[in-house]
């Protein structure tokens, strides 16, 4: 079941949303080579239980072991952070966070070189943003979620790389995660309306190669089957008469231009 948001709900949502920003943020200037993904987890944890009644969403959600998901190269979510798992330059790394603040949610993730990266790392992190961007300019009120897959899914593709099918975006609120799934492909004005009050993480997982994934011997983390490198983008919004509003905003903004946290846009024309 869909549920829509009050506006008290939304306002807790997006205090969660700032305070997953900021620890986004922290995260990611703390990034470069010789760090391990368990110091990067110790640090998220560490500041988001700072903030009076703030807890990291993902430890313990179906048992998952740590506060960030932090995915390395291939991997396109659900890494585990270990001591083991030190960065290299050229590496480019994922990181998965939530919030829950008075029992609501936020969810956002960002992709982060380590050191230098290559043009071809480059263009994947630059597409993919483009990618969460035209989500999030899709999803607004009388839209349907096919229009956000659609964004998504065209721009990837037309850069020539493919958006991963098997992993959703999801509804977020009083649970992490909530109907409707949020695909990263589809057809305009199919699925769910968006109406106001819609609490929606979008989330484009795109590969430099092909679709396919496989999961590793850990039961969490999911890679490229083909060994390809992967990037991953998101954000928590809600749908508004005034536009998308943006949740989680801060790190970067989600849409060039964007003044604050919201991203003007209208309904696409697609028939």
């Amino acid at each position: 079941m869909i549920t829509i948001k009050s506006a008290r709900e939304i306002e807790t949502m997006a205090a969660a949303g700032r305070i997953l920003a900021d620890t986004l943020a922290l995260i990611a200037s703390r990034v470069e080579p010789g760090v391990s993904t368990e110091q990067l987890d110790d640090l998220a944890e560490e500041y988001i239980r700072s903030h009076p009644g703030a807890r990291p969403s993902f430890k313990g959600l179906y048992d998952f072991p740590k506060s960030l998901c932090t995915s390395l190269n291939n991997e396109i979510v659900h890494g585990i952070p270990s001591a083991a798992r030190i960065l290299q330059d050229g590496d480019i790394l994922s990181v998965d966070c939530g919030v829950c603040l008075e029992g609501l949610h936020a969810d956002s993730a960002t992709t982060v070189p380590v050191g230098e990266v290559t043009p071809e790392a480059e263009r994947l992190l630059r597409v993919t943003r483009g990618a969460l961007d035209a989500g999030i300019s899709a999803a607004v009120l009388g839209n349907h979620v096919g229009d956000i897959g659609h964004a998504v899914q065209n721009t990837a593709e037309s850069a020539g790389y493919s958006v991963v099918r098997d992993l959703v975006g999801h509804g977020i609120g009083t649970s992490f995660h909530e109907e409707p799934q949020i695909p990263n492909y589809g057809q305009p004005k199919r699925g769910p309306r968006l109406v106001a009050g819609m609490t929606l993480a979008i989330e484009p997982m795109v590969n430099a190669g092909g679709h396919e994934i496989k999961t590793l011997n850990d039961r969490w983390t999911i890679v490229t089957a083909d060994g390809s490198i992967s990037a991953h983008f998101e954000h928590t919004v809600v749908i508004d008469a005034r536009g998308t509003r943006i949740l989680t905003g801060a790190l970067q903004e989600a849409t060039e231009g964007v003044d604050g946290c919201w991203a003007e846009s209208r309904p696409s024309n697609h028939a």
